[in-house]
């Protein structure tokens, strides 16, 4: 196959990606020392996949995940979405891009507003991009993740932890955007709860056509969920391969280390 249609198949491509901090030395001291987080990532995410980002705390997740969002900017390298550099983006370029890529917060408790009622919640976004028809928006978006018109009514505390993960993702899709980025959605919840919000990221994905970069350090739950897998440590992806080729045949002893630890558990 041209390798130039491979590489359009891509729709997010990153290459050499580096990011330091300047961290505190101590207390008492004022100087900083530098801390570097990315050593030169390089991952391609397919359109319509699921690429899970495994490793443990620490390791450059989040930060690869702020990048990708344009939250942080890196030292150097590129993240391309369909093939443009967003590192080079203008302030208009980076608005729009904000539209095709949401994220989806580890904890529902804290990452929507408690003084907002639900509709206020999903149709804030909609008004900073000045999109038409938001009610219609609202209630296609509320069918999908399975929120009633009554609910919109309702300020987040009247919520349980399941059914307010459903409205963070239903306020990360309502700009229908190309890519999602999941930053352990489900680690807040119990078990039963979680194995719903992952089906329903699932059905999402297929109905939506959504590309999911689904971040977590549970290997279990990632075998589940993911088309493709990228092994992080220190900074680095060290192995990225399709699902069952790292399980059935992981070839970095990093990636052997955390296949070993795996509790058994039904997700």
């Amino acid at each position: 196959m041209d390798e130039n249609i491979e590489n359009q198949k891509n729709l997010i491509s990153i290459k050499n990606l580096q990011k330091t901090f300047n961290c505190e030395k101590s207390f008492l001291e004022k100087s900083k020392l530098p801390q570097k987080v990315l050593f030169g990532v390089d991952l391609d995410i397919k359109k319509g996949q699921i690429v899970s980002l495994v490793g443990e705390s620490g390791c450059g997740k989040s930060t690869l995940a702020n990048c990708i969002l344009k939250l942080i900017e890196p030292d150097c390298g590129e993240i391309l979405f369909e093939n443009q550099d967003i590192l080079k983006f203008d302030k208009k370029q980076t608005f729009l891009y904000r539209k095709k890529i949401q994220m989806i917060f580890q904890n529902p408790y804290s990452s929507l507003n408690p003084k907002m009622k639900i509709y206020e919640i999903l149709n804030e976004p909609l008004i900073i991009h000045k999109e038409k028809n938001r009610d219609e928006k609202i209630d296609e978006i509320i069918s999908l993740v399975g929120i009633s018109k009554d609910d919109l009514k309702k300020f987040p505390h009247e919520f349980s932890g399941g059914q307010r993960q459903r409205i963070a993702i239903a306020r990360a899709l309502i700009l229908k955007p190309e890519f999602i980025v999941a930053d352990e959605p489900v680690s807040a919840l119990d078990v039963s709860i979680s194995a719903n919000i992952i089906n329903l990221l699932l059905d999402l994905r297929q109905k939506l056509n959504l590309t999911i970069l689904f971040i977590s350090h549970d290997l279990n739950l990632v075998r589940y969920i993911s088309d493709s897998i990228a092994v992080m440590n220190k900074g680095k992806i060290v192995e990225f391969s399709e699902t069952k080729e790292i399980f059935d045949n992981p070839k970095d002893e990093y990636t052997k280390f955390l296949l070993s630890s795996i509790r058994s558990i039904n997700v």
